[in-house]
């Protein structure tokens, strides 16, 4: 192997390797790590007749014993208490990685060396792990004792492919899971998150193909002892971390190569959602986001640069601070201007202030985002012309309700709607002008950045989208919102044409004969009228066949998400970018945005009973009790629309029910009078009605007709 040759060469420890050295020392130099990659060309590019003296691998002992054996063995072990056998095992396998490998790679001297095939006899380790916790203490001290060993063995130059088996099954050990093992662990992290890239692309297909049980055990006990390492629960358990501060980098980098294996894996072994750490909620992430931003991905670390490991709730707080530093110093600039040029100050100046009328509400907010496209980054506060309301949040929400329920209209041509996939999606018709587009885009933007969850549906595709890139290139000819698109992609717009593009691909006959078609998309309707558009030069002339239809498929799935709707996106994705333009955005999935834009719809109103407040009420109350009772057995529909009456949106935000700070409040008027509601506050307040009855039909009344602003 590689490093074996270069053992050879640079230690001079066989007469083989004394003349070799004399021969090569100029062309190899000692290695550092920073030039491992370039070293490892060096010599594999070498002629045959400088490699040919190179001894072979070490040769691995040949071990015969069988998962059936070993069973076997430790079921007599049980039995009998002579652990004898067990013990001699398990103190061999473990003393360095050539016994490990011995033990457990299937063929002794097997190479093994293709990211598909790790040579690892799975069922044998899983057997050796999982009865390892029921063995006396001793033998269990012993295989930790020979695994720092193997540890603190002095390496060379890159790992062997049976090194990096090793490491492989040292990092499924179920000891790691008790703090007292955690310094061994620390260090095992440490080699592997060390490993050169090329050895973690390894990795990350051998643990791609671990069971998903056992995938998601590993990922539990990095993401535990993390979180183990940032707050103790015996401060004395530990070492100081001063002492130990690369403890959580390494966690973090190996719990990366979980993430990436999960990622190419189709479909992933796990959610990305179980990827996230809790405890960090509650770090200071903002430090952690600054260090990013002034460091980047340098040595200095910081959680933003493995952002799976950060929760949605993580990633909008930051989004919401960095916003709010924003908003701050947009308003403090316009303070300045104003007193510097000793004008009058109006407060009005610190916000950007909407006021539009119902009946143009379109074009009325139009008008004014392009007015004030400058503000855009202050607090939104909006006004109904002749209306009395003042504005602390639900004036907000309803402008955002009203506009996007018109904007998403099937009438009026913007979005088409597509029933098979239940979502909207941009209509390909060519205009003059696409500031509507843009003003979505706005309309998405202000939404995220004012935390207000939008009832939106477009794809996931889109938000991948609106991701391409996460920050606006400083070109302005530079292509936007051009993700790369696949079938799979297609399947979420339109399920049926993927489908059908889909049979066209595995199809056996005659291409060409059987589907007469050519690299051309025909019966394209822009404003009624019916056009054709060639995939590549010349396409009305080139018939799709059977050697050429991937690309055929590819072209077309990348005209009907991309190039047939480019402008209209364009104008969407600078619309998000000019309101959103933040760092934050590069730590997001387009899962991530999605949920930002649209809250979960998920609705839970049991979390929200517990989540509940009350003012002048008690939850143990008439009142209150019957007002649950009905609440629970209400539709969903009826739900959605008591959750829209008493904060103006009826989605959830990212932080669950509990984030709505929800209340129940008394008012004292007599029992015919409707619920009123503070959708500034989420607040619903309640008559004391005394019988269920009564409760719901009231109830009913005021969620059903829930419009329009007043002060009393």
């Amino acid at each position: 192997s590689v490093s074996e040759k270069r053992t050879v060469i640079f230690k001079g420890r066989s007469m083989k390797g004394h003349l070799v050295m004399k021969k090569i020392r100029k062309e190899l130099p000692p290695i550092c790590n920073d030039v491992r990659q370039k070293h490892r060309l060096s010599i594999d590019t070498l002629p045959p007749e400088l490699k040919a003296p190179f001894p072979l691998d070490p040769i691995i002992p040949l071990r015969t014993k069988t998962t059936k054996e070993f069973q076997e063995d430790m079921d007599r072990a049980t039995q009998s208490g002579d652990w004898r056998e067990v013990r001699d095992f398990y103190l061999t396998t473990f003393e360095s990685f050539i016994e490990i490998n011995a033990a457990f790679k299937r063929e002794a001297n097997g190479l093994f060396n293709t990211i598909e095939d790790s040579g690892v006899n799975a069922k044998f380790v899983n057997a050796v792990y999982d009865t390892l916790l029921g063995t006396p203490q001793d033998i269990q001290k012993s295989v930790l004792k020979g695994i720092i060993n193997s540890l603190l063995r002095e390496w060379k130059g890159p790992r062997t492919k049976d090194d990096l088996r090793a490491y492989f099954i040292l990092l499924q050990n179920p000891q790691y899971s008790s703090t007292n093992t955690y310094v061994i662990y620390a260090h095992l992290l440490r080699q592997i998150a060390a490993l050169s890239e090329a050895d973690h692309h390894f990795l990350v297909h051998w643990l791609k193909r671990l069971s998903a049980r056992r995938f998601r055990q590993l990922v539990e006990r990095l993401l535990q002892f993390i979180s183990t390492r940032l707050f103790p629960g015996d401060p004395d358990e530990l070492p100081p971390l001063s002492k130990c501060s690369w403890w959580i980098p390494s966690a973090t980098k190996v719990l990366s190569l979980f993430n990436a294996a999960n990622s190419v894996s189709s479909p992933p072994i796990m959610p990305f959602t179980d990827f996230y750490n809790i405890t960090l909620d509650h770090i200071d992430f903002m430090e952690e986001y600054r260090i990013w931003q002034n460091h980047g991905n340098s040595n200095r670390f910081s959680f933003c640069q493995f952002p799976f490991i950060l929760s949605t709730v993580v990633k909008k707080a930051i989004i919401q601070k960095d916003s709010e530093q924003q908003m701050i110093s947009q308003a403090r600039q316009s303070l300045v201007s104003k007193v510097s040029r000793r004008q009058r100050v109006d407060m009005n100046l610190l916000f950007l202030n909407i006021k539009v009328r119902r009946a143009q509400l379109l074009s009325d907010s139009l008008d004014e985002l392009t007015r004030k496209r400058c503000d855009l980054k202050k607090k939104l506060r909006v006004t109904f012309v002749g209306e009395a309301g003042l504005d602390m949040g639900g004036l907000t929400k309803e402008w955002f309700l009203l506009l996007v329920r018109q904007i998403f209209h099937t009438d009026y041509g913007m979005f088409t709607y597509m029933k098979d996939s239940r979502c909207h999606w941009f209509s390909s018709w060519k205009c003059d002008n696409y500031s509507e587009f843009q003003l979505v885009g706005t309309l998405m933007g202000l939404a995220v950045y004012n935390s207000i969850a939008l009832d939106i549906h477009f794809p996931l595709y889109c938000y991948r989208k609106l991701l391409s890139p996460p920050t606006v290139p400083c070109d302005q000819n530079a292509f936007v919102g051009m993700a790369t698109a696949t079938l799979e992609d297609l399947q979420q717009v339109m399920p049926e044409l993927a489908h059908g593009l889909g049979e066209l691909l595995s199809y056996e006959g005659n291409v060409e004969e059987d589907f007469y078609l050519t690299f051309q998309v025909k019966n394209q309707e822009e404003m009624g009228i019916m056009k054709s558009y060639n995939l590549k030069p010349g396409g009305d002339k080139i018939p799709v066949t059977k050697q050429n239809r991937k690309e055929y498929v590819q072209l077309y799935v990348d005209f009907l998400l991309n190039k047939s709707i480019y402008k209209q996106f364009a104008a969407f994705y600078h619309g998000f970018h000019s309101v959103c333009a933040s760092d934050a955005l590069m730590l997001l999935r387009p899962e991530e945005v999605e949920m930002l834009v649209c809250g979960s719809p998920e609705l839970d109103m049991s979390a929200l009973q517990k989540a509940a407040q009350y003012e002048g009420y008690s939850k143990a109350d008439t009142t209150v009790r019957c007002f649950w009772e009905v609440v629970l057995a209400f539709t969903l529909e009826l739900q959605k629309k008591l959750l829209h009456f008493a904060t103006g949106s009826d989605r959830v935000p990212v932080g669950g029910m509990a984030d709505l700070n929800f209340k129940i409040s008394k008012i004292d008027v007599p029992t015919d009078w409707l619920p009123v509601s503070h959708t500034c506050f989420n607040q619903i307040c309640l008559p004391p009605y005394r019988t269920r009855k009564e409760l719901k039909h009231k109830l009913t009344i005021a969620i059903s007709n829930a419009e329009g602003f007043g002060l009393e």
